[in-house]
């Protein structure tokens, strides 16, 4: 059993824990993901780490609390213990010294950006951060990212907070302005990373995503998450999570991604019935 060490709300429907995985933190590394399960006979849960502490012992997570499983999650507390978390899974980030580097994290993207930004610093790279949400309330850890990058540049798309723009803004802003940036992170909802992909691809610029928001599995059996990357197939969990987004079919990823829409929202319906009736 895996105890949660820690819970700590960072927005309306975003949320952090800390969990015991003593296991799991001493072969983290970053840009490589988990499965947890709240109950036995739960779904499978992938999420990218956001942080690891070999020393303690733990591994920290940031989830948006958006479907049946994660609402699930959201009802445990400090003490309590999940079935099972499994990991570290997947390809971890390749951390190289490439000069100057771009991180674009766009809402619960925010979390998996922050432990390559500090590996990559750690590695010497000059690193830029770029950061945002659609709201304030949405954003989160602007102060851990000050820490671990050399420039930071906060967005929101409704101007709520910081400067009023889309991330791909700020990102198209330095490419043209001639800054000799090697290559770029961006990892956040598909749609971001799409538009990340295609705002660096005129300049050249290579540009990593991560897929993890299309796995179901994680484990390669499924085949839930099969992606087009450079004309073959790929699949997110044991390939990546990171690809390159200038390689990836975006619209196929997008169109795959609405698959099980109708299914999660009659989940989530059900298991909201069944909170209030526990409620009454």
């Amino acid at each position: 059993m895996y105890k949660i060490l820690t819970k700590e709300t960072l927005g309306p429907v975003t949320k952090l824990y800390v969990i015991e995985a003593p296991e799991v933190a001493r072969k983290a590394k970053a840009g490589q993901f988990i499965i947890l399960r709240v109950t036995a006979e739960g779904e499978r849960i992938p999420l990218t780490i956001a942080d690891f502490d070999r020393e303690a012992g733990t591994i920290t997570i940031v989830v948006q609390e958006i479907g049946k499983s994660t609402r699930l999650l959201g009802t445990l507390n400090e003490g309590d213990s999940l079935a099972s978390f499994t990991g570290p899974l997947g390809q971890p980030t390749e951390i190289e010294h490439y000069g100057t580097v771009v991180l674009v994290g766009g809402g619960l993207g925010i979390a998996p950006i922050y432990p390559i930004c500090r590996a990559l610093r750690e590695a010497g790279n000059h690193v830029i951060g770029i950061i945002g949400a659609r709201t304030k309330d949405l954003l989160f850890w602007e102060d851990k990212m000050h820490e671990v990058t050399d420039e930071l540049i906060v967005c929101t798309d409704d101007g709520s907070y910081a400067r009023k723009a889309l991330v791909t803004v700020p990102l198209k802003e330095m490419i043209e302005a001639g800054r000799d940036i090697k290559q770029v992170w961006g990892i956040g909802p598909a749609i971001m990373m799409k538009f990340v992909a295609l705002t660096t691809k005129p300049f050249g610029v290579k540009t990593i995503v991560s897929l993890n928001s299309i796995m179901v599995d994680g484990t390669g059996m499924c085949g839930a998450c099969r992606v087009s990357v450079g004309g073959k197939t790929r699949f997110a969990c044991v390939d990546g999570p990171e690809f390159d987004g200038h390689e990836v079919d975006w619209d196929l990823l997008l169109s795959r991604q609405r698959t099980y829409l109708d299914l999660e929202k009659r989940a989530l319906e059900a298991f909201e019935q069944e909170l209030a009736s526990k409620e009454k």
